[in-house]
């Protein structure tokens, strides 16, 4: 069973689970592309009605609850656009819990909180070898759109209207 609860980025459970995801993404890095840059968030980012961040919980092999993974919403103003903007960032779970379903009911989850908030859309960056990322993004409604940010890590964007 999944559940999540919503933490501070500067806690201890969030900076674990993003320094794994972190390092995850340096080793996965396209070379081509240079040096990974890792950007810790901004806790101010991800405080509600401007944003959310999750840690995910499932149960351990002994019934205990365990931090699996992570994931947030905060919004963004985007140029020439009057669309209430949230941005998903850095959604990530540990390997050995990816392809039970953990990801799709995390977006969901942010997504729901970001219509709370009043989102209109939602965006989000990613990378060429993020593969399962971009399937997650495109059976949950995403669509590729043009950079909206200039993020050196990433070489795709999306959005999905609310």
């Amino acid at each position: 069973m999944v559940s999540w609860r919503e933490v501070r980025v500067d806690e201890d459970a969030a900076l674990a689970l993003l320094t794994e995801y972190f390092s995850s993404r340096v080793e996965s890095f396209p070379r081509s592309q240079g040096e990974y840059q890792t950007v810790f968030p901004s806790p101010d980012q991800f405080v509600p009605p401007h944003g959310v961040f999750l840690v995910v919980e499932s149960e351990d092999l002994s019934g205990e609850p365990a931090d699996v993974g992570c994931g947030g919403i905060r919004r963004i103003e985007l140029n020439n656009d009057t669309l209430v903007t949230f941005e998903v960032k850095h959604l990530w779970l540990q390997p050995h819990v990816r392809r039970f379903g953990y990801g799709r009911a995390l977006m969901a989850e942010l997504e729901r909180r970001a219509v709370a908030f009043g989102a209109q859309q939602l965006v989000l960056d990613s990378n060429q070898v993020l593969a399962a990322a971009a399937e997650l993004y495109r059976t949950t409604g995403f669509v590729e759109v043009p950079p909206y940010n200039d993020n050196p890590n990433a070489n795709h964007w999306y959005a999905k209207a609310l």
